[in-house]
């Protein structure tokens, strides 16, 4: 994108990269005339202000000099100036060297020429600053001559060495070493450059093309590499810039051939050392990657020459490119399309001539809009990559990565990029109490786990919670939950033993005394006794004591007063009569007596009634108790007396009812006895055993949970699971939701702590829920090898195709490499059939890695991760497999598999193959029929009907051979595999090709049969399931690396019929592909 231009036949140079703002100096060229034909010389200084979006630089210093240029050179010499914005070197005809006080030119004030000499012989068209010594500046000219001038005292200057080299020439090109001061290299119109030490004041060594045709006009030491420099040559007859590498001098390392002639001008990046300007006669101005040797970028082809390009030394993606035209242009790489610059010029000039009238579209012609086109950089320049990262992955593991700290010697290797995979962990405590739980889960040994917990709480609620879910796990949990309330048997029945008798030793009226319970059972066992001994020696004494003796004679009442009435009711059996009679009287003992007699509909009417009328402070309790109408007394009961109203759940109410009622008291706990028994109903819920509540009344009080708080939690509902088990039935329930998504952010936070198999031990394993499943998924592929042998779990997203358009009437999919499908499946949660999970062995990597995939990897506890395969995003949503990008075009294929079964996807590995494989030639398939077995045939006598004759045998048609049918787990393999045989014979043009093919089809005969058979390990399953889907997602190398894997750990008479003819297929698909 070009940012400046200035109209200017001028040489240039940047300020240094410590100067701001950042400044562009041109002088007149010695080489140029403009219309005018005039021979004076200007030096001008230009504010280079990338916050203006004009095309014009503002000038902010003018000189005019008596001699034109044919360089410049702008160093940050200051001469002890607080001030200084440094000296430009310039180089004229006839030998002379000009220095400028830039800070002089700036301000217009002092004279602005520190000195000039006149030392060399010709033009001086080379001059170069020392990059760690400012004051050095070296200069060349005619005649082989190189001056070495010190800023400080100008008066003498050194040379490199002697002028030893025959012929003269005129240098072409100075340049200091970027990483040793005392070396200087200087370029020559012969082809060849010379390397100078300072120290020994002679040349080290020579650098030389031998065709004999290069005709050096640039020089450039690389940025990084002490060693490396590149050559530009000018001849047309061989337009190259080379690369050479002083420790190897004899032959250049690379050679940039893209330039059809002479190359004027080149310039090194120093923001990154693999990009390279250069600009020749063949009008172009490109920017090379060295590292690939690829054109990166490429401006559009000018109308003149580019005589001079160089970056800008602060602002690392601009360039500045000079031109045989008069016009100096400033460039930057990050560029894009000129459509919006050149729409706001010409918005700018409609502007002018629209007489407040808008002018209609401009209608750029089509070959214009694509010169104007640039493209961007093929790769992320050095300056904005990131020099390190950081990104947590799965399972809390930290991934980091950063440059090298030591440069690489070698632009030909790939510089080492360290990949650190280490785990973090964060909450250590939290890790412990979990494997607490979990050791005490596997051993079975919770009664001592709640024991500990009761006692390392301090919280009161805390301790008799734990306390409740450790008499969860133990026998006649009932009256143990009934002593932690505080209510105990036989604490009772002492307490009323020691009433009654404190009763009977202070009575002192003549009222009746009440029975004691004590005595009346030894009365009743006296006379129990005595009726034993008497039956054994006189039984017909017994009836005679039937017969009262001596017995006052009582009167029936039968008066119009109260007994009266009673008395008649009685007579006539008018008990219903009778028990009101009593309780208008209030006499409820009578009326309770008389309708025990009376049945039990009576009985119950006049409980009702007598309750009714007698309110005392315990007739609630009594009503509740006879009437079994718990219901009443949880929802009516004071929340003052929770504790009594769970005392009699657990007391009467029965076990249909029981966890019901338990949840009805827990939930008005919560609803109205506020923030203060919100804990206590979490002791209702544990004698119900309803988890889900109580992980939603958990859930009120930890709205923000942390991860101990969710330990916590997790601890009591595990235990409470544990302790529900053998009361459950065989379907019992699954997990409400509240739980599955405390438990599920359990699980996660252990995974993010590096805990995986823990994670997954606590997930359900019945609940059909997404997001458990998901992280099940997760989890179970995200420990690799460590569960081998393992069942894998069931994949969790539905598993749908992407389609194409269909060419016959019925409904069949197709599908091309690389083309993107007509319609496509409106399901973005939906995942692929054939995403590639990783390998639980080893990483699947392809066996010849490209050079992007070079980088080592360095890990940290035993982590291997595989190598990221570059995937191209499109807009399917998430889970929606795209098609595959490189195609084989208008190749139609069958309809893929839309369910592939689920299978094994571990490979256990073998002893290696020590045995070759064999080789693709065909073996003839011999299909014998199947031999009845003797026993089987009932044999006939002969001349029986049921015997045929020879010639009627010889008469018959031959039986059809049956082949068993694939089973349906593997029919997918079969279907996979046939259509990639069907798109490589349509794709494939040579007979070699189609031969082989046609072979390939037969010989996967053989490994159908061997599935029918079901004769393959599961590894090998694995693996051919795994290849099959490599095939359907068009990622043959990922299938060729699966391939050599199976191969690898499988027996050699296993897979040596098939597995040979698979890689050529393969092969073939993969070359097809390219």
């Amino acid at each position: 994108m070009k940012l400046k231009e200035l109209e200017r036949p001028a040489v240039q140079v940047w300020s240094p990269a410590s100067q701001y703002p950042v400044y562009l100096a041109t002088g007149t060229s010695a080489q140029q005339l403009d219309a005018s034909f005039s021979t004076n010389g200007t030096l001008e200084i230009f504010e280079v202000d990338f916050r203006d979006p004009s095309l014009d630089l503002k000038q902010k210093g003018v000189l005019s000099v008596s001699s034109r240029f044919h360089k410049l050179i702008w160093g940050s010499f200051d001469n002890g100036l607080l001030e200084s914005s440094g000296v430009i070197a310039g180089g004229g005809d006839n030998g002379m060297l000009i220095l400028y006080n830039v800070t002089h030119i700036l301000s217009s004030g002092k004279e602005p020429v520190i000195a000039q000499r006149q030392k060399h012989t010709g033009a001086v068209r080379a001059l170069d600053f020392n990059p760690f010594q400012g004051n050095l500046l070296a200069s060349g000219a005619s005649n082989s001559e190189i001056f070495i001038w010190d800023l400080n005292n100008l008066s003498i200057p050194m040379t490199p060495g002697s002028k030893s080299q025959q012929p003269l020439e005129d240098i072409k090109a100075l340049s200091w070493n970027w990483q040793v001061q005392h070396i200087l290299s200087s370029a020559h119109p012969s082809g060849k450059a010379v390397v100078w030490d300072l120290r020994k004041n002679e040349p080290i060594i020579k650098v030389s093309d031998h065709s004999s045709r290069m005709h050096c006009s640039g020089l450039a030491w690389h940025p990084d590499i002490a060693t490396q420099l590149v050559l530009c040559s000018e001849d047309d007859r061989l337009p190259v810039i080379q690369l050479w590498d002083l420790r190897f001098a004899s032959s250049p390392l690379k050679v940039l051939e893209s330039h059809s002639r002479g190359i004027f001008s080149m310039s090194w990046s120093h923001a990154d050392a693999e990009l390279l300007l250069s600009s020749a006669k063949d009008n172009q101005t490109l920017c090379w990657n060295l590292g690939s040797s690829e054109v990166v970028y490429k401006l559009p082809t000018q109308s003149s020459w580019c005589f001079d390009v160089q970056w800008c030394p602060r602002n690392p993606p601009v360039f500045s490119a000079a031109s045989f035209d008069g016009w100096i242009s400033l460039y930057s790489v990050m560029g894009r399309s000129w459509e919006v610059q050149h729409m706001g010029q010409a918005d700018k000039i409609s502007s002018s001539f629209s007489k407040g009238q808008p002018l209609p579209p401009l209608q750029v012609p089509e070959h214009v809009a694509q010169a104007s086109l640039i493209p961007p950089l093929k790769k992320p320049p050095k300056w904005i990559r990131r020099p390190a990262g950081v990104s947590f992955a799965f399972g809390g593991k930290l991934v980091t990565f950063g440059l090298s700290s030591t440069p690489a010697q070698q632009l030909a290797q790939p510089c080492p990029r360290l990949v650190f995979i280490s785990q973090v962990t964060t909450e250590s405590e939290f890790l412990r109490r979990s494997l607490e739980l979990q050791e005490a889960l596997g051993s079975g040994n919770l009664l001592k786990y709640c024991q500990n917990k009761s006692q390392q709480v301090l919280l009161p609620c805390e301790k008799m919670l734990w306390q409740f879910l450790k008499v969860t796990l133990e026998q006649d949990s009932r009256m143990k939950f009934l002593k932690l309330l505080g209510y105990n048997k036989e604490e009772l029945l002492e307490k009323v033993t020691t009433w009654l008798k404190r009763d009977l030793g202070t009575a002192e009226s003549p009222q009746p005394k009440r029975d004691d319970p004590s005595s009346n059972r030894q009365v009743f066992c006296s006379q129990a006794s005595k009726y034993t001994t008497e039956e054994a020696s006189a039984s017909s004494a017994f009836f005679d004591e039937l017969v009262p003796q001596n017995m006052t004679p009582w009167e029936i009442p039968i008066t119009e007063d109260t007994d009266g009435l009673l008395g008649q009711a009685l007579l006539l059996g008018e008990l219903g009569c009778a028990v009101e009679l009593c309780l208008k009287e209030e006499r409820f003992a009578d009326a309770i007596i008389l309708a025990q007699a009376g049945g039990t509909d009576l009985l119950k009417r006049t409980q009702e009634r007598y309750l009714a009328k007698r309110q005392t402070k315990i007739s609630s309790l009594l009503s509740c108790v006879v009437q079994k109408n718990w219901k009443d007394l949880v929802c009516a009961c004071s929340l003052k007396n929770w504790r009594e109203a769970l005392a009699l759940l657990l007391t009467y109410s029965g076990p249909e009812k029981f966890p019901e009622l338990c949840d009805m008291l827990g939930t008005r706990m919560e609803q109205e006895g506020g923030r203060a028994l919100t804990a206590e109903a979490t002791l209702c819920y544990v004698c119900s055993g309803s988890v889900e509540r109580l992980v939603e009344c958990w859930a009120k009080d930890h709205q923000a949970s942390s991860p101990m708080a969710l330990q916590d939690l997790i601890e009591k509902v595990m235990v409470l699971n544990r302790s529900l088990e053998p009361r459950q039935a065989p379907d019992r329930v699954s997990p409400g939701p509240t739980t599955i998504y405390r438990i599920t952010q359990y699980a996660s936070l252990l995974a993010a702590q590096g805990s995986l198999a823990n994670a997954m031990s606590f997930l359900p394993n019945d609940c059909a829920q997404p997001p458990v499943q998901q992280l099940r998924d997760r989890l179970f592929h995200a420990q690799g090898s460590t569960v081998l042998g393992q069942q894998s779990p069931p994949f969790p997203f539905p598993r749908v195709v992407v389609v194409g358009a269909t060419t016959h009437s019925k409904e069949k999919s197709s599908y091309r490499f690389g083309s993107q499908p007509s319609h496509q499946v409106p399901t973005p949660s939906l995942r692929p059939m054939s995403t590639s999970q990783p390998s639980l062995v080893m990483p699947l990597t392809p066996s010849h890695p490209s050079p992007c995939q070079s980088s080592r990897m360095q890990t940290i506890s035993d982590y291997r991760a595989p190598e990221p395969q570059a995937v191209q995003p499109l807009s399917l949503g998430p889970g929606v497999r795209p098609e595959p990008q490189d195609s084989w075009k208008n190749v139609p294929a069958p309809q893929a598999n839309l369910q592939r079964k689920k299978m094994l996807e571990t490979f256990m590995p073998l002893a290696p193959i020590t045995a070759p494989v064999m080789s693709l030639i065909p073996e003839p398939q011999r299909v014998l029929p199947p031999q009845t077995p003797i026993s089987s045939v009932n044999h006939a006598p002969p001349g029986a009907p049921g015997e045929l004759s020879l010639q009627q045998r010889q008469q018959l048609p031959p039986k059809m051979v049956e082949r068993k049918e694939l089973p349906p787990e593997h029919q997918s393999l079969k279907t996979s595999f046939e259509a990639l045989l069907q798109r490589c014979s349509l794709s494939a043009t040579d007979l070699k090709t189609k031969r082989k093919l046609d072979e390939a089809t037969q010989r996967l005969e053989g490994l159908y049969e061997k599935l029918c058979e079901g004769t393959l390990s599961p590894h090998v399953l694995a693996g051919l399931h795994e290849v099959a889907r490599c095939v359907d997602a068009g990622s043959f190398e990922q299938g060729l690396a699966v391939h050599a894997q199976v191969v690898g750990c499988s027996s050699f008479s296993e897979v040596s019929s098939f597995m040979p003819v698979l890689k050529a297929v393969l092969t073939i698909a993969h070359k097809l592909q390219g």
